[in-house]
Order: structure tokens, then C-alpha cells, then sequence
């Protein structure tokens, strides 16, 4: 998928820009300056020293931290770039940052200081924007350092209406909501706002708007230019969300109508006007549809710099006819003081475009952050298809940064065509070595509700879509089995014959392996030779059925033909877990191998009283110690990753035999935090200091 840029540089632009920023959008804003004829400048960390924006950039300069805005001013002084471009996150939306770099001479690729200050604060920004007219939802604020007493609080909330919903002033991202349906709570739900507000933005202040139940999340891209110039893009659906964050965007929204498209459009045009904005910019607006089937619509914030769903505003907006525009190019422009180089009247939207973000997290547990090395990474190519990825094979994810890795972008003439798209997308996304939200996207995408375009801000956590299966494919751990197979240094061949698990005699040995999927029961498939690269397979008993395997010349590929289906399937080995990693259709699986006379079940190892980590990330607490008494529920460690805390309970009642970490330590997945030694029970007949005799079933194990 490509987008025709509408450039009109008049050969006096920059020669070189410092991209104050990492990932895939360090990576975006690369190709763009690369296609202008700008050289590209990176900043990097010591983590970041091989990463793929740091390799594609003409100079790459280390940085301690992406947050350190004196440095990077001083390091795009030093290289001779004469402009920097802040991307999205990090120092994108500080007015320090964007003043420092107007005062030192820099072109910074983003709007004023004075826009950005006036957005920033959500009570300010709300303020300015009704002065210019815009819709706001109904609601009261705090004045900064002066928080409201527990009776005005509880006398605002009641003037105002339940439910309600509280928002940090300073903040974005979804951190220190909460969502107030009763006075009841209203105070304890405030007092932890305020708390997760300090902490996360250095400001307590607290914002209260009546809550809409069923809100849809419609934005409105605008671009302003210096000389008065302010247009409209249309707008992006941006409903599908977790944990008010963005998950799946498209354009243009299957709600508007082209009249509705108007107004809102005008709308946003006025919020960019009511505060001097210059670049790209986005409006953000809740939406509703009253019984009668009219919409109406309230501001939310204005995000002043690009933002990461972007793409499909490129990919749907033509102008004087010609489909696709480069909002990067268009804030170079603007940045170095050119006019914008169309106007409102020629602009015009073709087909519809959908974004689905691709995050290191775990959707079947919670969307819980992940991490490990990419040992695989296959990303869809096709008609209509974008990627806008900053990983690469041998990377490796951590907690440090957001989990966001890639986006894929389709395009279609209209919506289906476009989901359509996306489906198959999806389906060709493969990244081993790390859980993503891959599968999962696929499975919100063919929500009934979501192909009717019957979206709200809630649907994720309300009406999910189909749950993962159950249990793993048989024919996934057969492959995992001829995978093994392949390895073995004396593969058994036809023609030896041997006895194996008390099989039949005078065949082919077979040979049995016990595999284990994390979360899952084991599996043991039993595999006899019959052939060149043909076998017999049994799983957990089952009837033996015929199966061909190969690899590619490379071994990153393995097919397998197991009970007449055939599937081709992405591998790789972990050697540091000795996990066996496949991949297939957008769905992954890690898998290693147990002993085969191994019995332990899920519930046995929660019963042993093994404590691991749920994700990889930084140990923040562990509060027992070693010969504590504790019960199934007591915290035994708190586990950070990716701003997110997870406390870690005991799955029993008993007394801490080990603790394996201290608060600080970096852990992954799976790592063991605390061990739980169990009480047993004594029976009736047994003295209370006498040895517990094992079961038969323990005795197995």
C-alpha cells in the first residue's frame, strides 16, 4: 500500500531533521524525510544502540534517555539539523520541550508552545474550546492546587448527575479514570485518582464530566498552517479500546453521516482556531446516538502532535481526486512555514481503511504485557496492505517501553472489503518469541456487533469477542512432535525395529514426547517412521493417523500434513527456555518439552505452591518473607511492566519456603518469585508429627 504525497517544496526545506523519537514511528517519520531528500538524525539509548531506528537514521546519536530534553536539543544542534521532529510519546506534547528547541534556533515539527499548553490541560483546553463554540460534556473541575472538599465534591457530583466520570487534568492514556456510578464511592474512587495522577503527572487536579454509557470515540484530523490557513481530514472511528486505550482505528466512521462529517469537522476547525494551533493536530470527540437517531457530540481533548492511528486518514483522504496524503510531509511543510497546499473544498474521502495495533501482551490473560526476543518475525505484504513495524529479527521486547510493536493498515473500497483485508492481514502476522495480540484481533474483528459497525468504548470489556479455544490443536502438538522429530541426531528409520512404551513388536520404534503449552495440559503424541518424512502420529492416545513433514532449506519453515490437512507453520527454538515456538494463521504457540513420564497437571503445579511471574518486568515488592504463615489470596510479590502493576497472590494456604527475588530485579515470564510450601492434613488415623504417606497418584509423579 503506498500514498501519493501532494508536495509542493520549494527547495528551500531542511537538510537534515533529528527524529526525537524510537520505534515505529522513528521509522515513519525515516521514510518520509528519506523521500523529501532530508537526512535523518537518531537518538538512541544504550538498549536502543542496535535497534531498527537507530540502524536506518544517517546519524545516530546516543541519548541516556528519551525524555532528556536538553540533550536532544544540543545533540540536533551538534549534528546540523535544523529541525526536530518529536513523533508521538515521549517529549511530543511537552511545551518545554517545544520552546526549548524554537528558542535554540530548531524548527520544531509540531504546533506552539502556547497550543500545546492551552490542550494539555484538559480543564483549560475545555475552556477554550466552549469560548469558540465547541460542544462540551456537562461537569465541574478543580482549581489547580486547591482539590475540593469531601462535601463540595459530593454537592458537584449531585448537581451534576450519575454517573460520572473523573479524569486527571494533566493526564492522557486512560490513567486515574474512574468511572462513578453512585455517591457511595465517589470519594474513595477521588482519592485514587488524585493519587495516580500525582504519581503518573506530577499534578493532582481533578476533572469530572458526566459519564455517557454506550460513548462512541470519533476524532478529527486537522492541519493548520501559519498563514490562517485550518482544514479538516474527516474522521477516525477510534472505538474499539482496552483498558481506555486504542486498539483497532478506521476511517471514516460507519456512524457519520456526510452532514454529521460537516459539523464535526467545523467543530474540531474551531478548537484548532481557539488556540493558535499550527501542524497536524486531533480533535477528540465522544459521540452518541439519542433514541430519536440524532447524534450529538462533545469534546474530549485535542492531541497536539501526530497520532499513532494516522495511517488511515492517509490512506482515505484524496485530494483534488487523487487518493493518499503523507501527514508527515504536510507537517514538514507547515513546520518551515509553507502554506498548506490545498483547501478545504478539495478535499475528499475514498473507500474506507482500518488499523489494527499489534501490542506485546497477552489478551487471554488479562492483556497483561509480555516480552521476550523475536526469534521469528514475519509481517503480511499484499495489495492494500501496510505495516508500520519497529521490530526486527534478533530484537529483543522488554518492559521499558510501550507495547505497542507494529500497525497494520488495509484499504479497501468500502468497509467490508477493508475488515476483509484486515482478516487476512492478521492471519500472515507472525512474530515468535514473544505473545502478542495477534490472534485476538482477529477474533474482535469478526464481532458481530463490530462488522455491523455497532461500536461503543466499552464493547471489549462488555460484550468480548469469542474466547481463545480451550486447549490446543492436536495437530499443533503433532508438529511440535515431527519438529522434535527432525532433530533427533539418529532419527529412527524404517527399517530398525525395536519395542518403545510397550508397543507393538516387529514394527518400526516409535517414539514418544510429552509436550507442554504454557497454560495448558500436556500432550503426549507418540511418532513412528513409515517412510521418508512420513509417519504415523498419535495423540494422547487417539487412533494413529498418517503425517508428512519437511522443513525449508533454512529451518524457519515447517510443513506438516497431519490427518490430511495440511498447514505450514513458522519455527523457532528458544534456547534460553528451551521453548519450541510455531506459528500459523496470526496464532502462535510455545511449547516445550516435559519427561514423559511426567504427570504433573496445572492444578498439581498451583498446588505446590510454585509462585511465578505473570509477565516479564521489574519486581516492585515482595512483602513475606521466608517461614511466613500465608492464605490463598495474600499477595506475595507486586510485578511492573509497561506502567502497569500486577500483585501476585499465593494460590494456598501454607508457610514461604523460598523467595526467589528481591524488589528491583528484572524477571521473566514465568520466572519463579515465591514458593509456598502447603499445609497438609493429617487424617484420622495418622499421629499429627507422623510423615504424610504419599498417594498413589503423588508416588507416580
Amino acid at each position: 500500500m503506498t500514498t501519493t504525497p501532494h508536495s509542493t517544496r520549494s527547495g528551500h526545506g531542511p537538510a537534515r531533521v533529528l527524529v526525537a523519537n524510537r520505534g515505529e514511528i522513528a521509522l515513519r517519520v525515516m521514510r518520509t524525510l528519506r523521500r523529501m531528500g532530508i537526512s535523518p538524525v537518531a537518538v538512541h539509548t544504550d538498549a536502543d544502540a542496535e535497534a531498527p531506528h537507530t540502524l536506518a537514521a544517517d546519524l545516530a546519536l546516543r541519548v541516556e534517555h528519551y525524555l532528556d530534553a536538553d540533550a536532544i536539543v544540543a545533540l540536533a544542534l551538534d549534528s546540523g539539523a535544523t529541525g526536530v521532529h518529536p513523533g508521538y510519546g515521549f517529549l511530543s506534547e511537552n511545551a518545554d520541550f517545544a520552546r526549548a528547541c524554537t528558542d535554540s534556533g530548531l524548527v520544531f515539527v509540531g504546533p506552539p508552545a502556547s497550543a500545546i499548553e492551552a490542550m494539555g490541560d484538559k480543564i483549560r483546553a475545555k475552556d477554550t474550546v466552549a469560548a469558540a463554540g465547541v460542544p462540551v460534556l456537562g461537569g465541574f473541575t478543580e482549581k489547580p492546587g486547591q482539590p475540593l472538599g469531601d462535601d463540595e465534591l459530593l454537592r458537584a457530583a449531585e448537581e451534576t448527575g450519575y454517573p460520572l466520570l473523573i479524569k486527571p487534568s494533566a493526564g492522557g492514556g486512560g490513567k486515574g479514570m474512574r468511572a462513578v456510578h453512585s455517591p457511595d464511592t465517589l470519594l474513595a474512587d477521588a482519592a485514587a485518582a488524585r493519587r495516580e495522577a500525582l504519581a503518573s503527572f506530577g499534578d493532582s487536579t481533578l476533572l469530572v464530566e458526566k459519564l455517557v454509557q454506550r460513548p462512541r470515540h470519533i476524532e478529527i484530523q486537522v492541519m493548520a498552517d501559519t498563514h490562517g490557513n485550518v482544514v479538516h481530514l474527516g474522521e477516525r472511528e477510534c472505538s474499539l479500546q482496552r483498558r481506555h486505550q486504542k486498539v483497532v482505528e478506521e476511517a471514516p466512521s460507519p456512524l457519520l453521516t456526510d452532514a454529521q462529517r460537516t459539523r464535526m469537522g467545523e467543530a474540531a476547525v474551531a478548537a484548532a482556531r481557539s488556540c493558535g494551533y499550527v501542524g497536524a493536530g486531533t480533535v477528540e470527540f465522544i459521540a452518541e446516538t439519542g433514541p430519536d437517531g440524532e447524534l450529538s457530540f462533545s469534546f474530549l481533548e485535542m492531541n497536539t502532535r501526530l497520532q499513532v492511528e494516522h495511517p488511515v486518514t492517509e490512506e482515505v483522504v484524496a485530494v483534488r481526486g487523487e487518493r493518499g496524503v503523507d501527514l508527515v510531509e504536510l507537517q514538514l511543510h507547515v513546520a518551515y512555514g509553507e502554506e498548506l497546499p490545498f483547501t478545504q473544498e478539495e478535499v475528499s474521502w475514498v473507500g474506507h481503511a482500518v488499523e489494527s495495533r499489534v501490542y506485546a501482551e497477552d489478551a487471554d490473560r488479562g492483556f497483561l504485557p509480555s516480552g521476550g526476543p523475536v526469534l521469528s518475525l514475519v509481517e503480511p505484504r499484499g495489495h492494500e496492505v501496510r505495516v508500520d513495524s519497529g521490530i526486527a529479527e534478533g530484537g529483543r521486547i522488554t518492559s521499558d517501553f510501550d507495547p505497542m510493536l507494529a500497525k497494520v493498515i488495509t484499504w479497501g473500497p468500502d468497509r467490508a472489503q477493508a475488515l476483509r483485508r484486515m482478516d487476512r492481514a492478521l492471519a500472515g502476522y507472525l512474530l515468535l518469541g514473544c505473545v502478542t495480540n495477534t490472534a485476538f484481533l482477529r477474533r474482535l474483528l469478526r464481532h458481530p456487533r463490530v462488522v455491523a459497525g455497532d461500536l461503543s468504548t466499552d464493547l471489549i470489556a462488555s460484550d468480548p469477542p469469542e474466547p481463545a479455544p480451550g486447549s490446543v490443536p492436536h495437530e499443533v502438538y503433532a508438529a511440535a512432535a515431527l519438529d522434535h522429530q527432525l532433530d533427533l541426531k539418529e532419527p529412527v528409520t524404517a527399517d530398525r525395529f525395536a519395542v518403545s512404551d510397550g508397543w507393538r513388536m516387529g514394527e518400526p520404534a516409535w517414539t514418544s514426547w510429552r509436550l507442554r503449552a504454557p497454560r495448558h495440559d500436556s500432550a503426549v503424541v507418540r511418532v513412528r517412521p513409515v517412510g521418508r518424512d512420513t509417519y504415523r502420529v498419535s495423540v494422547n492416545g487417539e487412533e494413529p493417523v498418517a503425517a508428512r513433514v519437511s522443513r525449508s532449506p533454512d529451518n524457519a519453515w515447517l510443513r506438516v500434513t497431519y490427518a490430511g490437512r495440511r498447514s505450514t507453520y513458522v519455527r523457532a527454538h528458544d534456547p534460553a527456555t528451551e521453548h519450541r515456538w510455531l506459528g500459523t494463521d496470526g496464532t502462535t504457540w510455545a511449547l516445550h518439552e516435559e519427561p514423559v513420564a511426567s504427570a504433573l497437571r496445572d492444578d498439581d503445579a498451583a498446588a505446590d505452591g510454585t509462585v511465578r511471574s505473570p509477565m516479564p518486568g521489574t519486581v516492585l515488592s515482595v512483602p513475606v518473607e521466608v517461614g511466613q504463615t500465608v492464605s490463598a489470596g495474600t499477595p506475595l510479590a507486586v510485578v511492573e511492566a509497561m506502567k502497569m502493576e500486577h500483585s501476585v497472590p499465593s494460590p494456598i494456604d501454607g508457610t514461604v519456603a523460598t523467595v526467589a527475588v528481591r524488589p528491583g530485579a528484572s524477571v521473566p515470564m514465568d520466572a519463579v518469585l515465591v514458593t509456598v510450601e502447603p499445609v497438609r492434613e493429617a487424617s484420622a488415623d495418622t499421629p499429627s508429627d507422623a510423615p504424610v504417606p504419599a498417594t498413589s497418584e503423588e508416588s507416580q509423579k
